[in-house]
């Protein structure tokens, strides 16, 4: 039988700070476990079909000390009449569980989903994407399904829907005319089943698992989707966007002139901070957080663009290289609008868009310099090599990136136009 202790009072509960298990009294078997941490929980140790069982109560303060002592003999009581508690128990889980699940539909479970991982998002913007793709193409069709009932029909059902453009005529269907979209969206679908199937509202595989799944269904998205290239300005022009983007003075055209400068992307010049800025050796560290790779970047900073930060004011109230009038980073757009302005005004020749300067800045390393591949991918914060060359090469060719960065600075100075003879040109391969 069970021990019988002493009953302690409530007060005297309230004193017991020592590690270890205490026998309180009025029900046999019932301990209060206090834990390395301090925190405190009910046991109840009793026999169960001749094994010695601990059954957890709860925690205490949560569940009181009358409250542990009556939940103890409705057990031990159960016990004397031939039930197993600890076998009950499981299955009042397990069929609170299977009611759980049949009252939660797929949009509930998603809303939890991306209530535990929203510190996962890399931004509002990623957070937004995320909503967005699955109101407009997910839960019109399966929002409402129980997502213990989900298969791979409603699945195929969401990423073969039909598709029509602004006018209202069909374009086809979803996985193949908008195919990236719709990859992301299956990916999204995925996740959200695991997470349904860890937390138990359902069991058995994830209809919308890829490999061995849907690939059997769909055609792969790498064979179907048209690859889109950011429209780029060719480098023998850059030149001259340079000499009329410096004749304007706002926040958004600095911010462009060093992002064609430093050859990163638009996202980690908007985001940058002065903290980030080592002046004294010229590099510009951009941490983890703000690169696609999410690993740190360093870049060496070339003397023209020392000298653009040099002119740019800084800010009491913020840290941000390039802010916003309200003191915030520079919104996503300000970039482009800043581009599709001087398009219009005639100060730009050619298509193009922000993020396509790093492409202009590739082009000109490959065919105007005998750079290696490896230092021009380091040089846009690509990764280089596979994992087996990572784990050997530990530099980040730092000061050869540096060389290559201040012969694009002082390409970039030489506009085509240039009258014959002013200056020496440096387009030729070294």
């Amino acid at each position: 039988m069970p021990k019988v202790a002493k009953e302690l009072s409530a007060l005297e509960l309230k004193r017991l700070s020592t590690q270890g298990m205490h026998f309180v009294g009025g029900c046999p078997g019932l301990l209060l476990q206090i834990s390395a941490t301090g925190s405190k929980s009910w046991i109840l140790r009793s026999r169960i079909d001749g094994k010695r069982k601990h059954i957890g109560l709860g925690s205490y303060p949560a569940i009181t000390l009358a409250d542990a002592r009556n939940a103890g003999r409705e057990l031990l009581g159960k016990a004397r009449d031939g039930v197993n508690p600890v076998e009950q128990r499981k299955v009042e889980r397990s069929q609170r569980q299977s009611a759980l699940a049949k009252n939660t539909n797929f949009k509930q479970c998603a809303e939890l989903y991306l209530q535990r991982h929203s510190q996962a998002f890399t931004n509002k913007k990623h957070s937004k994407q995320w909503s967005s793709t699955l109101q407009t193409f997910v839960y019109p069709i399966i929002g409402s399904i129980s997502v213990a009932e989900l298969n791979k029909s409603h699945i195929l059902k969401v990423l073969l829907q039909p598709i029509k453009n602004r006018a209202g005529k069909a374009e086809g269907e979803f996985w193949n005319v908008r195919t990236e979209t719709a990859k992301r969206v299956q990916a999204r679908i995925k996740s959200i089943i695991d997470y349904a199937i860890v937390a138990e509202y359902r069991t058995g595989a994830n209809p919308a698992a890829w490999t061995g799944y849907l690939d059997t269904q769909l055609p792969s998205a790498s064979k179907i989707k048209k690859v889109k290239h950011q429209p780029a300005l060719p480098y023998p022009k850059v030149g001259d966007f340079i000499v009329k983007l410096r004749t304007n003075n706002s926040i958004s055209a600095k911010a462009l002139e060093f992002l064609i400068l430093t050859g990163v992307r638009s996202g980690s010049v908007r985001m940058a901070t002065w903290s980030e800025i080592d002046l004294e050796n010229n590099v510009w560290v951009i941490p983890a957080l703000h690169t696609k790779t999410k690993r740190e970047h360093r870049v060496p900073l070339a003397p023209q663009a020392i000298r653009l930060l040099n002119s740019i004011p800084k800010f009491i109230d913020s840290d941000y290289v390039f802010p916003s009038p309200r003191g915030k980073a520079l919104c996503d757009m300000a970039l482009s609008q800043l581009m599709r302005g001087m398009a219009e005004r005639g100060e730009l020749s050619d298509k193009a868009v922000p993020h396509g300067f790093r492409s202009t800045f590739r082009d000109w390393a490959a065919e105007q310099t005998n750079y290696p591949d490896e230092i021009r991918k380091a040089a846009s914060g690509h990764t280089v090599g596979d994992a087996v060359h990572a784990a050997y090469q530990r530099t980040d060719l730092l000061e050869k990136r540096r060389k290559l960065m201040n012969e694009w600075a002082n390409y970039l100075d030489i506009p085509s136009t240039a009258p014959s003879g002013a200056v020496t040109p440096i387009r030729r391969k070294a």
